[in-house]
């Protein structure tokens, strides 16, 4: 256990450089950004019933198993910010998603496909003073009808502001995705695309950044 909690506490250290990263943009890219609202997506079916008690931003260790998730480590993090571009500090970012074979930790996804009991499925995180996030999860995969896909919901101080999806680039199935097909505005569809690349602080994973802009 000693091992396990010393193995957290160093990625999370090594995923707040990344994400500390992920915050030095140009003050014209962010103020472009902030004008950009992030488009609003459904629920969905799959959000859990009740949360589950290890609902840390390491959706790929559970507590109490002793193995990892299967699956391609992702390193996800980004900047919450209004419209105006300030940074939205002590937000609530919720997650929750497939696993590697496709399959959601929720009695309500009869699929045939394995359930993962290393897989957390939903994880949270609190924005820092910059307003950034950041999750370690692992790329999910499709299931019948939708594309490979991240349910995001955030709540601030007030109220929940934004429930959405995020998607990743290149996926052969987003052409086909309705949900996502619903978005028409191919720079609204853009703003909840990500692109994966090379994760720097773990060998053999991947990143991606997702700011979220929130309106009102």
């Amino acid at each position: 256990m000693t091992m396990e909690i010393s193995r957290r506490r160093l990625l999370a250290r090594a995923g707040m450089l990344s994400v500390t990263g992920f915050g030095s943009l140009s003050l014209v890219h962010r103020a472009a950004a902030a004008l950009a609202l992030t488009p609003s997506q459904g629920r969905g079916p799959f959000y859990p019933l009740s949360l589950p008690l290890d609902r840390d931003n390491d959706l790929t260790i559970v507590d109490g198993q002793i193995g990892s998730a299967a699956g391609t480590v992702t390193h996800l993090g980004g900047r919450l910010s209004d419209r105006s571009g300030r940074p939205q500090s002590g937000a609530l970012v919720e997650i929750w998603q497939a696993n590697a074979f496709g399959r959601y930790h929720h009695p309500g996804d009869d699929s045939p496909t394995p359930i993962d009991p290393n897989f957390q499925g939903y994880g949270q995180t609190v924005t820092d003073a910059e307003g950034l996030y950041r999750f370690r999860t692992i790329r999910p995969a499709p299931y019948p009808g939708r594309t490979p896909h991240i349910h995001f919901a955030i709540k601030t101080r007030s109220a929940e502001s934004l429930v959405t999806q995020m998607y990743f680039a290149g996926e052969p199935g987003n052409d086909r995705d309705g949900l996502l097909g619903a978005v028409r505005d191919p720079a609204e569809r853009a703003r909840i695309i990500v692109p994966l690349t090379t994760a720097e602080q773990e060998s053999g994973a991947l990143q991606g950044r997702f700011d979220i802009v929130l309106g009102g």
